[in-house]
């Protein structure tokens, strides 16, 4: 069941639902999607300090954007991938959100501008994903964190491409220590209740997430690679420890349960916390419902608390 506080929102949607993604141009979306950010979450916490900077990695360079909350202690870096479907999002439409688990958090964040489809299709944004999360490994010091343990997290598509990183990055020499994947997609062709039962009329349309897919995947990508469908990863023995959050009313809820699924079957220590009544990209409107802005909160004790602790413990195969 829909949360009350949201019930008003998804009537709105129904009511007036927006353009297919496949009628609107890509600069268009992009800035209706910005736009979104900042009406959802207008007042930000500017007690958090933050530094812009550029990721220089073979061949390219990413703008990057350093956070620093009051009372960081030094203890994690999380690097965060914003959501936004592979084509949409950047810095700004997700600081208010990364703000806020800053503060929370009292740890170290860099946000992460990776490339956007169809610009840049399949696997640029995971090239991206991997090369920030060693960079920021070996560049610890420079941002602030030099005895941090390294976290991999993201909303969404984010999530997927720190799934992604944390699996395939952890034979590591700095390996991630904790992953945090909040509502990720699992790949363009998941069957699941969820998907049928949620599948329209709850924010996010599959249609449109399945078109998103084309965009980011180009011509030739093959959506069985596990970089594409973390579920079909054959093998994730010494993965970090995950935090797995989930909306109950999100069409990509059962997905990422089935993943942390998977994780447990490679004996990595997961917790599942299923948002009650939460539909997908609940988090980003932490600045408008309450309710949304309590979750986020509990994410990040969660984080603090449970992830970091999970972070000490030598792991399986790592």
């Amino acid at each position: 069941m829909v949360h009350p506080a949201l019930q008003a929102m998804v009537d709105e949607a129904r009511a007036h639902p927006s353009a297919p993604p496949w009628t609107l141009d890509m600069a268009t979306r992009r800035s209706q999607y910005d736009a979104q950010s900042h009406d959802l979450w207008p007042e930000v916490d500017e007690r958090v300090s933050t530094r812009d900077l550029v990721v220089s990695l073979p061949g390219r360079e990413l703008a990057a954007r350093l956070y620093a909350p009051p009372g960081d202690d030094g203890s994690a870096l999380v690097v965060y991938f914003h959501g936004g479907s592979f084509v949409m999002g950047d810095l700004d439409s997700h600081d208010a959100v990364v703000r806020r688990l800053a503060s929370d958090t009292a740890m170290r964040y860099l946000a992460v501008d990776y490339r956007l489809a169809p610009e840049h299709p399949f696997p640029a944004a995971v090239d991206d994903a991997l090369d920030t999360l060693r960079w920021a490994g070996v560049q610890r010091e420079s941002l602030g964190a030099p005895d941090a343990a390294l976290v991999a997290m993201g909303d969404s598509a984010g999530a997927t491409l720190a799934t992604v990183g944390a699996a395939l990055t952890r034979h590591d020499e700095h390996a991630v220590a904790a992953q945090v994947l909040l509502y990720p997609t699992m790949g363009p062709s998941m069957l699941t209740d969820s998907g049928h039962v949620y599948n329209t009329g709850f924010l996010l349309d599959l249609a449109s997430l399945r078109f998103d897919y084309t965009q980011y995947l180009g011509a030739g990508a093959d959506p069985t690679d596990p970089r594409v469908s973390p579920l079909l990863f054959d093998d994730l023995t010494g993965a970090p420890p995950a935090l797995v959050v989930v909306a109950e009313c999100d069409p990509l809820r059962d997905e990422a349960v089935a993943y942390a699924g998977l994780l447990e079957h490679f004996a990595v220590p997961v917790e599942l916390l299923e948002a009650r009544g939460m539909l997908h990209g609940f988090l980003r409107l932490g600045g408008t419902v309450p309710a949304s802005l309590d979750i986020l909160d509990d994410v990040a004790r969660h984080l603090r608390g449970t992830l970091v602790a999970h972070a000490t413990v030598p792991r399986p195969g790592a």
